[in-house]
């Protein structure tokens, strides 16, 4: 399960505290929860940010970075902090595959990514096109009305049901590398 998390409810005094609580009500082991945060987040107190992180992560809780490639902070967070994925944000993967800026930026963020043993999915990808660009970057995952539109949780609860997604590999969406 991903869920946003804004800068100010990571700063909240207890926000550790009521990470924990919801976890042990809903009965979810942290391994299946991640956060995605912003790269505002980091921007406030660093060191701040850096501890509570940490303190999530030692939860067994999984960091993204959503929207990656949008913020004004530091890239040395993501070598810092116990970040594990990096969300490419779709205003640079809707001018795939033939923009040639997007096409570069999206290409260095992924290759950031590897280099880093990151995870990088691809926010936002609607045409068959821009998956296969992604998928020639060696991008991991990506998300988007390509692979299912937004559904409310019925609807998706029948598809699991039904098996409709079983092809899909990774939390994300279909994975793009073989």
């Amino acid at each position: 399960v991903s869920v946003n998390v804004s800068a100010l409810e990571m700063r909240q005094p207890d926000f550790l505290e009521r990470l924990t609580r919801l976890l042990q009500e809903n009965k979810l082991p942290p391994e299946l929860l991640e956060l995605e945060l912003t790269e505002s987040i980091l921007l406030q107190d660093a060191q701040e940010a850096a501890q509570r992180l940490g303190q999530v992560a030692a939860m067994g809780v999984g960091l993204a970075i959503d929207d990656f490639g949008t913020g004004y902070s530091s890239l040395a967070y993501l070598k810092n902090l116990p970040i594990h994925k990096l969300k490419i944000d779709q205003s640079f993967v809707r001018g795939l595959p033939d923009h040639d800026g997007d096409r570069a930026i999206v290409s260095a963020i992924v290759h950031l990514g590897r280099a880093l043993h990151l995870c990088v999915v691809a926010e936002g990808v609607e045409t068959p096109a821009q998956r296969a660009a992604l998928q020639e970057m060696q991008c991991d995952h990506y998300q988007g009305y390509l692979c299912a539109p937004a559904l409310p949780a019925a609807d998706f609860a029948l598809l699991l049901v039904e098996g409709a997604l079983a092809p899909l590999t990774g939390a994300e969406g279909p994975g793009l590398r073989g």
